[in-house]
């Protein structure tokens, strides 16, 4: 589905991505962990082309580095950005609605669906998307990329600063994209939700992927979390 290649991006003259190499399998879920400032985010911002690259991006066996981040969308990524980039002028289901790259075609996801795994939202439908909190934002940030039937969705930081309750909602809505055939690359801090939703992770390092496994195997590799993850 995804393939990275001698991954390089820059800020500047700031050596951001130092050569990442990892992939995404159709219908997998994929945890890209690491510390804060190692490049996780820049990793999803360049592969969805807002951060210029060089080397190899594949998605379902084109190139796409160096695309506009439209024409990436349009051929079924979708991103849900940690920034939460929701139209806050705009009511809940018309952000709903614009994340739909079609309104002939159904997808996957409707959005009747949507209010029903999240009744918060569908209680807030005709609201203004700036008033909502930030859960209810998160959530409506990743109904709307699902409208648009991506056939995958790289999610950066769900779950930070919300509560656990909202946490095990993200986490549910997780595995159910996952069943519905839809590879998902997730980058995350929160161990715990990674190690359960996921089919394998890679731990960032320095603007590198230092390592690669299972979450079985993540668990039983001391050493390398105390290295790489643990503060």
């Amino acid at each position: 589905m995804l393939r990275v290649r001698d991954l390089h991006a820059y800020y500047g003259k700031s050596h951001i991505l130092q050569g990442v190499n990892f992939h995404v399998a159709e219908g997998e879920i994929v945890s890209l962990l690491g510390r804060n400032g190692v490049g996780r985010s820049t990793t999803v911002k360049t592969i969805m082309g807002e951060v210029a690259p060089s080397g190899s991006i594949e998605f379902k066996g084109q190139e796409i580095a160096g695309k506009k981040s439209f024409e990436i969308a349009h051929l079924g990524l979708g991103y849900v950005p940690e920034n939460r980039d929701i139209f806050p002028t705009l009511t809940v289901r018309q952000n709903l609605l614009l994340g739909m790259k079609s309104t002939k075609n159904e997808g996957r996801w409707k959005m009747d669906e949507m209010f029903d795994m999240f009744p918060n939202l569908a209680e807030r439908a005709d609201v203004h998307g700036g008033v909502l909190s930030g859960g209810e934002q998160q959530m409506l940030c990743m109904c709307r990329t699902l409208m648009g039937d991506p056939d995958m969705i790289m999610i950066d930081e769900p779950t930070e600063g919300l509560a656990p309750k909202v946490v095990e909602q993200v986490g549910k809505l997780l595995k159910e994209i996952a069943s519905r055939g839809v590879a998902i690359l997730l980058v995350e801090q929160k161990l715990a939700i990674a190690m359960e939703i996921s089919h394998r992770a890679y731990i960032m390092g320095h603007g590198q992927i230092v390592w690669e496994g299972t979450p079985q195997e993540l668990r039983s590799a001391d050493a390398i979390r105390a290295e790489w993850l643990e503060v």
